[in-house]
């Protein structure tokens, strides 16, 4: 597993997990009560199979990914823990505590700590009977296992891990009508965005804290680029860029390299902010995550000389909103914002 940096937490799920290990059924999981023998289901996830039965009822959350798909399949969490520790203390104001989701969460759930770094005594605490974890190191796997049932997802692929969630928690029928609408929904904008694509074909996506560097972010990583190819946009990638393979180095591109992206029309900035000492509460979180990288840019000699920022086509989205929620409700929100800066600008 790659160390998780400060300011590359977020981007440490989609840049380098270590692979996925074999694993064995623990005692715990093991224990079938004999009235919920009849509704087990056996899952496949990252760290292999297991074996889950009834109805869970307290749920803990490791990721914005994985409550993401919880919370579009009807259910909530009773432990959470963040990438960011954007919040100290059991989330008792969800709305104001968790980004994007929070307004959609109806419990108070506890604060177990860091996705990839979970604080197991707060775990034990709310006694759960289903974890969701990220795809870590099989000894952190074994732990969580050894207190409920583990279900072990990446973040590449949201499709899947809905799937398997869904069959966990008994709502399959929902996650195909999650997937249709979001197939339909994805139809619909790219109908939106023809005069845009049409236009202005070309485009680039950078994520980005400062304009010290950038990451070229390639369409086949995650929603942030592969929606923006759903809607019929190019990428203009500067000359000699590869692609990286799944276990390839991030792409970067210093200041002084800028000018190589005069090809694209439009470019979409990707920023983030970890020093959490100015967020208030999740109402300005927008703005928090890309405020820095704005003004960078706009005093930027190099950046301001590029095509796109002096036609005025450079938009600033929090990367949060894109990588760590690539399901049916990140889709939805980061289309809106598409559709807000890109079509409709204010």
């Amino acid at each position: 597993m790659v160390i998780i940096q400060k300011f590359a937490l977020l981007f440490s799920i989609l840049w380098g997990l270590g692979a996925c290990q074999g694993r064995t059924s623990t005692p715990r999981e093991a224990a079938i009560a004999p009235d919920r023998a009849q509704d087990c289901r056996t899952i496949r996830h990252e760290q292999g199979t297991t074996e889950i039965c009834g109805q869970p009822r307290k749920v803990v959350v490791l990721g914005p990914y994985l409550l993401e798909q919880v919370i579009a399949l009807g259910e909530q969490p009773a432990g959470f823990g963040d990438h960011i520790a954007f919040h100290q203390g059991d989330y008792d104001n969800p709305s104001q505590q968790i980004p994007y989701l929070g307004t959609q969460i109806t419990t108070q759930p506890v604060n177990v700590g860091l996705a990839y770094q979970p604080n197991i005594e707060a775990i034990l605490r709310v006694k759960p009977d289903l974890i969701l974890a990220p795809n870590s190191q099989k000894s952190q796997y074994e732990q969580l296992a050894a207190i409920a049932p583990t279900l072990s997802f990446d973040i590449v692929d949201g499709t899947t891990h809905l799937q398997a969630i869904a069959k966990a928690l008994n709502r399959t029928e929902r996650a195909e009508q999650l997937m249709a609408e979001t197939e339909e929904r994805i139809k619909s904008a790219k109908k939106n965005f023809a005069i845009a694509t049409a236009n202005h074909p070309n485009i680039l996506v950078l994520a980005a804290e400062s304009t010290q560097s950038f990451r070229i972010m390639s369409h086949n990583e995650s929603l942030c680029e592969s929606l923006v190819k759903d809607l019929g946009f190019n990428f203009a990638y500067p000359k000699g860029f590869k692609e990286p393979d799944a276990n390839g180095a991030p792409a970067m591109l210093s200041q002084e390299t800028l000018p190589q992206l005069n090809t694209a029309d439009s470019i979409i900035l990707l920023g983030y902010n970890w020093d959490i000492s100015g967020l208030a509460n999740m109402t300005t979180f927008d703005r928090h995550q890309v405020s820095k990288l704005k003004q960078a840019w706009s005093e930027n000699v190099i950046a301001q000389s590029l095509n796109a920022s002096r036609a005025g086509r450079v938009y600033f989205i929090p990367a949060y909103l894109c990588l760590g929620l690539p399901g049916a409700i990140g889709t939805r929100l980061y289309l809106d914002e598409l559709k807000k800066q890109l079509i409709n600008p204010s």
